[in-house]
């Protein structure tokens, strides 16, 4: 992503769940926590120097993930953010971000980072739906999500919300309902992570035992894409839609079901493009087919009519912004190819044009074989 003509990056620390006294039912980190130590200053420090050898004119954030920074002791939390505060203060970083659980948030806490130059506080919320929370042994409750969150904005941090989709006793109904309730708090920035399931956790035993039922690929797909346009038209940054690879850690990694896909942001990004491009392709070819049939009326005219439907078919241009293009395409070309099937009387050819906003499009008319002589 880029900003102000620049690349935008984040420097990642990860800080194991020292902090975490609750085991919810779809984390492996307690497993891993116990094989990790958490770094050191010294190490933290050095992974920041290594990390900004690569990068060149960039705004880089340092940002310190694990799920619970502001679980870990007090002194501990400052250690940390010493270091980080150092390369704020002189310039090479722009921002400090960390993630946390929303009930570990209060005006302590909150006045320590504020201090120590923190910009950025991401809630692991996962839902806002309580019987949701309880099923997945959260240990907290939507209200102090929306407590937090009050808290953390009248402190004047920037704000991101986590959501998870397809949790014990989730519907698509709850997930929206989350994806909505989320708009209110008015977050800068979300992430959206379909459930996957870990080895080494609760979730994994639920689904041996028959208990846990994942979501198929089609439902998470669908379902992120509801949540993503609802968050997307309230002006929220989504910075990230599913796990990437290098976020299955450690040996307890393995996956189970299939929901988990490498590009998953493309497959929701891809479905939101394609019910976006359809409605458009679809008034082109009626409009084609309205005016071939017209071409066709009285005796003369029918023979010639009936060899444009046949033989001829719409040159048509669909035009993406350049960020958008491989969703326009879909994953593995799905898209292009589902409307190559459905649209066979439409030559369709895939351009892109800058001034376009990240997520329209614009479908525009090359030829029509119905005002065609030949």
């Amino acid at each position: 992503m880029k900003k102000n003509g620049k690349k935008h990056a984040i420097i990642p620390i990860f800080i194991p769940h020292l902090g975490c006294p609750y085991d919810c039912v779809f984390c492996n980190q307690r497993e891993i926590t116990a094989r990790t130590a958490a770094p050191d200053t010294r190490q933290v420090d050095a992974t920041i120097k290594q990390w900004l050898t690569t990068l060149r004119d960039a705004e880089v954030e340092i940002a310190f993930y694990g799920g619970s920074f502001t679980g870990i002791p007090m002194e501990m939390q400052s250690a940390y953010l010493d270091v980080a505060k150092k390369y704020k203060d002189s310039g090479v970083v722009t921002k400090l971000h960390l993630s946390t659980r929303p009930d570990f948030i209060d005006e302590k806490i909150l006045d320590n980072l504020k201090a120590h130059g923190v910009d950025v506080i991401e809630l692991g919320a996962q839902s806002f739906d309580d019987l949701v929370l309880a099923l997945s042994n959260r240990g907290h409750t939507a209200d102090d999500t929306r407590r937090a969150s009050r808290l953390i904005r009248s402190y004047e941090f920037q704000l991101g919300i986590q959501l998870m989709i397809g949790l014990p006793g989730d519907s698509r109904e709850s997930c929206v309902m989350s994806a909505r309730e989320t708009v209110k708090l008015k977050p800068e920035l979300a992430r959206l992570y379909p459930t996957i399931v870990l080895d080494d956790t609760r979730l994994y035993q639920m689904y041996r035992e028959g208990l846990y039922t994942p979501l198929t690929r089609e439902e998470a797909v669908a379902t992120t894409a509801d949540m993503y346009r609802i968050l997307d038209d309230a002006g929220i940054r989504i910075m990230r839609v599913g796990l990437k690879s290098t976020d299955i850690i450690g040996d307890g990694g393995a996956i189970n079901g299939g929901t988990y896909h490498p590009a998953f942001r493309q497959l929701v990004e891809g479905r939101i493009a394609r019910e976006k491009i359809e409605p458009l392709l679809e008034k082109v070819s009626s409009q084609a087919e309205a005016r071939a049939a017209d071409a066709g009326d009285g005796s003369a005219g029918e023979e010639r009519g009936a060899n444009i439907r046949r033989d001829r078919t719409l040159k048509v241009d669909v035009f993406s912004s350049p960020a958008w293009f491989s969703n326009m395409i879909g994953n593995s070309g799905e898209n292009r190819k589902r409307f190559s099937e459905e649209f066979p009387r439409l030559n369709i050819r895939y351009r892109s044009d800058p001034d376009i906003r990240d997520g329209e499009f614009r479908v525009v008319v090359k030829e029509d074989p119905a005002e065609d002589p030949a």
